[in-house]
């Protein structure tokens, strides 16, 4: 058997010992916290540490493989000399392009990434760019969104473990589809979390998903270094073609250099170092536009990031909805503005968080595809309270102006899965925590969290329940029948016109021009050639605009001076040049 260093960083324990197959090995201790053994080793071999006195032997904080679930024994594991096949792949650029983001678990039945696999030539004509796949790391149970994670460098078993990904990765590459992974690195999920026992990786401080990560006191570098290895890791060894950070703002730091600025520059020279291109898209409620201004200008050079605000003035302005944070917004004023300029609240008043929010953005010096707009994503539904979407509530004619105002965008666009043909199928939260007493506080913290806010006990699903897991899995069967697939084919057209014509590339927002009447309840955004008008009310109504229609939703009656049009439609119209 070939020699294989076990190393591990634990400053804690006074001694750690390796378990190799039932077999321990003593470890030795350097001066900066790391303990290594070097032993002869099989490929597949398991293995884990045991601290100090504890008999328990405790998984690898890098285990590259989970084969029995986050509790047990980690397993070596290299992909085999074979695997890849994406050697032509040269990558794309996010920016302007068109994000899908699923759920493994979800997705399609069976709920693993070799059943995604055979979904992804209905994505490639859908016509979609990239696809962002909810977190895959390694968590407690066999199912849940996956922002649990303990064993972050680990791919979910129940998924098919690391070499499904790299068949998953590998297939979307040979189809054209660049690959975002979503990361979460703000907190440890409370399942199979022995990461404390190791060393200092959490803080005093808290968010709201429990003990933030310590990446500014004491011991921080080591923890640092954890979370930026694991990040090029991703895009290296599965050739992920980015990450979406989840909720970045959580990420409490303190030192001069932030650990975003530090990933984003790893991120460009790893870029260098594999020649294709590798993007980081933040999820940040902050309003910040130094996350998406580059290094050299004193920013933290993230690519892109998640625009909350774009959503909040669509879906209201669309859906009349004004509970909790969409207060501030819902009127076509406030959806102008929000599109003008990227951000609603830029150093305004928030009622919602009783305060001002936000910095304005330069809309001269940041396109506006450094921004993600979006109709609906995992959050939007699954932190409702019955996680139902959009298309439960409203008709397929809001739905296709909800689409228009967002693909018609000059921002980088992304679908939650299903959206395109308003599946019918809840998104809601599930999970499979294996303790009881866990089991049984998340159940009924879910409960607690929305009868307080008026809700019916009796109706907020049991996460641990394994049916509010399996009513949220698509309905593939509903993608060509009736209205659903007429919606997909509008999506579908949607798309292709974004990409055929120059005037919808044009990602600055000075150049963005929008119309709108309150009273009439129609909005028109102006790109270039293109207008794209949108009837929000139930009336029939004349906007004084005109052109040749090229793509619509609805029956439009084009005039010389101006375009009748039914309630809840879309009418795209080009102007002769």
């Amino acid at each position: 058997m070939p020699e294989h260093e076990f190393a591990v960083w634990a400053p804690r324990p006074d001694r750690v010992r390796l378990d190799l197959d039932g077999t321990l090995h003593p470890m030795v201790r350097s001066d900066d916290g790391w303990w290594r053994a070097t032993v002869d080793a099989a490929p597949d071999a398991r293995y884990g540490f045991v601290l100090g006195d504890d008999p328990k032997v405790l998984p690898d904080p890098r285990s590259p493989r989970q084969p029995e679930g986050v509790h047990e024994r980690s397993q070596l594991w290299q992909p085999a000399a074979d695997a890849w096949s994406d050697s032509e792949w040269a990558g794309r650029s996010i920016e302007g392009a068109v994000i899908y983001e699923l759920h493994i678990g979800t997705f399609t039945p069976a709920g693993t990434l070799d059943a995604a696999i055979d979904k992804l030539d209905y994505l490639v004509d859908l016509g979609v760019d990239f696809v962002e796949v909810m977190p895959v790391n390694a968590f407690g149970g066999t199912h849940g969104w996956g922002y649990d994670g303990v064993l972050w460098y680990a791919v979910h078993e129940p998924y098919g473990g690391p070499d499904a990904l790299i068949r998953f990765v590998d297939a979307c590459h040979q189809r054209g589809l660049g690959v975002l992974i979503d990361a979460v690195f703000n907190h440890l999920g409370p399942s199979g979390n022995y990461l404390p026992e190791f060393g200092p990786y959490l803080s005093s401080g808290s968010n709201p998903w429990g003990e933030s990560i310590n990446i500014g006191d004491a011991g921080a570098d080591q923890v640092r270094r954890y979370i930026l290895d694991c990040a090029l890791r991703w895009m290296r060894d599965f050739h992920a073609d980015g990450l979406r950070l989840d909720a970045v703002h959580a990420l409490v730091d303190t030192t001069a250099i932030h650990i975003l600025e530090e990933m984003s520059a790893e991120t460009d020279s790893l870029s260098a170092d594999v020649g294709r291109p590798l993007s980081l898209i933040a999820e940040s409620d902050l309003n910040d536009p130094r996350l998406i201004t580059p290094r050299d200008q004193g920013g933290l050079g993230m690519t892109a990031q998640w625009d909350d605000d774009i959503h909040h003035a669509i879906h209201t302005a669309v859906s009349g909805e004004r509970q909790g944070y969409y207060g501030d917004f819902g009127t076509l004023e406030t959806l102008a503005e929000t599109l003008r300029h990227g951000y609603f609240h830029a150093g305004t008043f928030s009622s919602f968080r009783q305060r001002r929010h936000g910095r304005p953005l330069d809309t001269a010096t940041i396109p506006a595809t450094r921004l993600l707009a979006y109709t609906l994503t995992h959050d939007q539904v699954g932190n409702r309270a019955i996680g139902d979407r959009p298309s439960q509530n409203l008709t397929t004619g809001q739905l296709a102006v909800k689409a228009a105002l967002a693909l018609g965008s000059p921002y980088t666009a992304m679908l939650f899965m299903g959206e395109e043909w308003a599946s019918s199928s809840p998104f809601q939260f599930f999970s499979s925590h294996p303790e009881p007493d866990l089991a049984r506080a998340t159940a009924e913290g879910r409960k607690k969290e929305f009868a307080s806010h008026g809700w019916d006990a009796d109706e907020i699903p049991d996460p641990q329940d394994p049916a509010t897991f399996e009513r949220s899995k698509l309905d593939w069967d509903e993608v060509d029948d009736g209205d659903h697939g007429r919606l997909r084919a509008f999506y579908q057209s949607l798309i292709a016109l974004r990409k055929a014509e120059p005037d919808l590339g044009d990602p600055w927002l000075d150049h963005l021009r929008i119309d709108y009447d309150e009273d009439a309840r129609w909005f028109v955004i102006h790109r270039g050639s293109i207008a794209i008008v949108c009837t929000l009310g139930v009336n029939d109504v004349d906007v004084p605009v005109t052109g040749d229609a090229v793509l619509s939703w609805g029956t439009p009656e084009v005039g010389t001076d101006s375009t009748r049009m039914g309630g809840h439609s879309v009418t795209i119209l080009k102007a002769p040049r």
